[in-house]
């Protein structure tokens, strides 16, 4: 059984430094590895960018982070990315990284995703220039998504998670307006995620929206910004895979 801590939209900035390390340095006692779910800062500036690397610098458990929308906002997200990754952190984008934890081979795919919206009620690649990239770009996020997962399962690891900021279900997004989910997260990443298959999805930016979810081929989604889960972080625990079982409704998180 694996323990995986995870939290996403802390929004941090110069006046929250120090603010989650305590809870943070507790991390060895209840769980293997931190997942941090994008918008780790208010507008993306690098000056808050080190604080979130002094909050994770030298933490005794693996992080893994992915970028949210507010993490982008300075237009310096390959900047940003290098100051977290300085501090240690795997920062994802299409791309996936495997960690050893609890004597297992924990694989974590990470992309920021994009909106778009779901099944039904859905942008779609057409009509105007604008709108078509809108929707390329969350398909291209997503793609890397399944790629990075696929790779992931041909190494052969003992658990497959998907991290995104945005969400890859409807589900999760309940208590927010209906209005906005479009801008939320799309169907196209629990596509990717159900194509390549994983043991469990973590994304954050509904802050009014709910913890859980699960994609239409059975994977649990789990909706971790901050204002939902309410604490520094919460832990899930993830079965790992039994090697003569395949598939994800052979998987729980709780």
């Amino acid at each position: 059984m694996i323990r995986i801590a995870a939290v996403g939209d802390i929004h941090m900035g110069p006046d929250s430094q120090g603010l989650l390390r305590p809870a943070f340095e507790t991390l060895p006692e209840c769980a293997d590895l931190l997942l941090l779910a994008g918008d780790l800062t208010r507008h993306g500036t690098l000056e808050e960018a080190l604080v979130v690397a002094r909050e994770i610098q030298g933490l005794a458990v693996p992080v893994v982070a992915v970028l949210g929308n507010h993490d982008h906002h300075d237009d310096k997200p390959d900047e940003f990315t290098a100051v977290l990754r300085d501090a240690g952190a795997h920062v994802l984008e299409g791309q996936g990284t495997v960690l050893p934890c609890g004597g297992a081979r924990i694989g974590v795919a990470g992309t920021k995703g994009f909106g778009g919206g779901f099944v039904g009620r859905c942008a779609g690649e057409f009509g105007e220039p604008v709108m078509k990239e809108f929707v390329r770009h969350s398909r291209r996020c997503a793609d890397g998504l399944r790629a990075s997962l696929e790779r992931l399962g041909e190494e052969g690891c003992d658990a497959r998670i998907a991290l995104t900021h945005y969400s890859p279900v409807p589900d999760t997004l309940a208590g927010e307006p209906l209005e906005i989910y479009p801008f939320l997260g799309s169907y196209l990443l629990a596509e990717a995620i159900d194509t390549a298959g994983a043991d469990l999805a973590v994304h954050g930016h509904a802050h009014a929206g709910t913890e859980h979810g699960m994609t239409s081929g059975g994977v649990r989604v789990r909706n971790v910004a901050q204002p939902v889960i309410g604490r520094a972080f919460h832990v899930y625990h993830l079965p790992v895979r039994d090697h003569a079982t395949t598939g994800a409704a052979a998987r729980a998180a709780r």
